[in-house]
């Protein structure tokens, strides 16, 4: 037969396809209905394993779906288990928690108004400090953003701040816990970004792969952290001079002496700083890794307490309760989230992301576009853990086949997903607020206070998208190959 009009070739490629698309469809079905399943308001770690295997089912009967790909489930579960990198988070869980009991932020933010009390906007600068310290100790974004509600947003009225600005820095400065380290967002993140970094290299038929660690990813996230709290801080200072009426300093009388400022300033800021430094400089120095640098943080923690006489049982039992209610919710999550990724992979639903963002024009630039967008968009109606186990398995193997430094696009989700927190009308922030600002504040004043913040997020974004070195050079400074 004349090559030319022999069809096998296209017709066994055209039977493939086919083969191919009802399994595409129900991988795409099987994403929508987790989605619509979590915004109905189920449990997140139920609904994930829940109905991937429903799916799994029907993809078995219809024969779009081979069962043995949830033989691999043991072996993942295992993994989990045996994960010691995930060790870190109940500790840095407890960190926060004890830290949140032992009222380090009452005292921090007292101080510092004190500090800054008398400039024009010195309690907008008190609140943009205490969330970075915060942020760096606790790493928990609903305590911060409930703790500088319920303490700083009724001092600021009371002095005259505007309602909208003051919302909006509590709001902002609460959120940074996502992107300062030690953030347990940045250790899960880097935990699932290993993985995929290590799957991508294996795909390209790399044997030898090279790794990513959760440590790289804390180095990293400091200077665009400390970027976004300059930005912050900077914002608060120029609305100080340029609407001297809306941020007045305190009275002279309200001031502490300087005789007493000092000594207070050092006993407030040197344990919660020692601490920070304790953990991640542990990390930074090479001598501990995260998992034992959050040992270190949840033993100090305990030692702050102590020295501040509220170290007691009913607190430790407190503590610990807490800790084990919100390490259970993450593992379920993860086991749930293992599940759905393996009926995922089984319908093929990688190879269609991986089609999809391929076939993008424009490349890289355009497959990152999108994912953004779609993780901001889901950051309204999912939270960090879900977004985290749920759709970047299915992206991060993708766009690091495409050569996306893993470190850098660790700290551009985390601080997508900053911003998506403090977007209205969904951002998880600005619900936290609302159920702690007093009703003389109206929603419409939070909305107005987050927006110039949302602009310093995205300015942030862009200017970590235009230079990348602001996430991977302090990287491959302290970590050399």
């Amino acid at each position: 037969m004349d090559p030319l009009l022999d069809f096998g070739p296209a017709v066994e490629g055209a039977q493939q396809v086919a083969a191919a698309e009802p399994a595409g469809y129900m991988a795409l079905l099987l994403f929508l209905a987790v989605c619509l399943a979590l915004m109905a308001g189920f449990p997140v770690a139920l609904t994930l394993g829940g109905t991937a295997l429903l799916f799994a089912w029907i993809g078995e009967a219809t024969g779009t779906f081979d069962g043995a790909f949830l033989s691999a489930l043991p072996n993942r579960l295992y993994g989990i288990m045996t994960n010691e990198t995930l060790m870190a988070v109940p500790l840095f869980v407890f960190m926060g928690v004890m830290l949140e009991r032992s009222r380090v932020a009452e005292e921090l933010l007292d101080t510092l108004t004190a500090l800054f009390g008398g400039l024009r906007g010195g309690l907008g600068l008190s609140v943009v400090v205490v969330g970075m310290l915060l942020a760096a100790s606790t790493g928990i974004v609903g305590a911060t953003v409930v703790t500088m509600g319920l303490l700083a947003l009724p001092t600021m009225l009371r002095r005259g701040y505007d309602p909208a600005l003051s919302c909006g820095a509590i709001c902002a400065s609460g959120t940074l816990g996502q992107i300062i380290p030690p953030s347990i967002v940045l250790v899960l993140l880097g935990d699932v970004l290993s993985s995929a970094y290590q799957q991508a290299q294996l795909d390209q038929g790399v044997f030898a792969p090279d790794t990513v660690s959760v440590g790289d990813l804390f180095v990293g996230a400091l200077i665009p952290g400390l970027l976004l709290v300059g930005l912050y801080l900077a914002y608060v200072a120029v609305n100080a001079w340029l609407r001297p009426e809306a941020l007045p300093p305190l009275p002279a009388d309200e001031r502490p002496a300087p005789g007493e400022l000092l000594p207070r300033v050092a006993r407030a800021l040197i344990p919660p700083l020692g601490l920070i430094v304790a953990v991640l400089g542990s990390i930074m120095a090479g001598v501990a890794t995260p998992t034992e640098a959050a040992a270190v943080g949840a033993v100090g923690a305990m030692i702050l307490a102590a020295a501040r006489h509220r170290l007691t049982l009913d607190t430790l039992r407190t503590v610990m309760r807490t800790t084990l209610e919100v390490t259970s919710m993450v593992f379920l999550i993860l086991i749930g989230a293992a599940v759905f990724s393996l009926v995922f992979r089984g319908f093929g639903g990688d190879e269609l992301v991986e089609g999809f963002l391929a076939d993008l024009p424009g490349g890289t630039a355009s497959a990152l576009l999108v994912v953004m967008g779609v993780m901001f968009l889901l950051g309204f109606v999912l939270d960090f853990i879900e977004i985290t186990f749920v759709v970047v398995p299915i992206v991060g193997p993708v766009l690091l086949a495409m050569g996306v430094d893993p470190v850098w696009l660790g700290v551009m989700i985390a601080i997508n997903l900053q911003t998506s927190f403090l977007t209205p009308p969904f951002g998880f922030a600005l619900f936290y607020l609302r159920g702690v600002a007093p009703e003389s504040v109206p929603t419409s004043a939070i909305y107005r206070g987050v927006l110039p913040f949302i602009l310093i997020q995205l300015l942030a974004l862009g200017l970590i998208a235009l230079w990348p070195e602001l996430a991977t050079w302090l990287p491959e400074v302290v970590f050399p190959d």
